[in-house]
């Protein structure tokens, strides 16, 4: 069993590399490609759980913390509402959130 971690970073590597094994990059053929992928934000989902925050605060994050950007490979911060609507395609959160 893995130990528990305390990073967020180490959180984010690992939820890219999964991320990327089990999603498709895009949701479909359709997709704008100079958006998000979709493991990164699982990615971004997964770290948002870890850290407790909600959807703006994680925006926020994101525009403060240049080494979370570039773990995750971001060109630039997602809106909150893409969050939002990408929290439903993945399942990550409970239906209370």
């Amino acid at each position: 069993m893995r130990p528990m971690t305390h990073s967020a970073l180490a959180v984010a590597r690992e939820a890219l590399a999964v991320g990327q094994a089990v999603l498709p990059p895009y949701a479909s053929k359709f997709s704008r490609r100079d958006g998000y992928t979709q493991p990164q934000l699982f990615a971004i989902l997964a770290v948002r759980k870890f850290l407790k925050e909600d959807y703006r605060g994680m925006q926020t994050r994101l525009g403060e913390w240049s080494d979370l950007r570039e773990t995750l490979g971001l060109q630039k911060v997602p809106n909150y509402s893409t969050l939002c609507l990408d929290r439903k395609s993945t399942r990550l959160n409970s239906s209370h959130q």
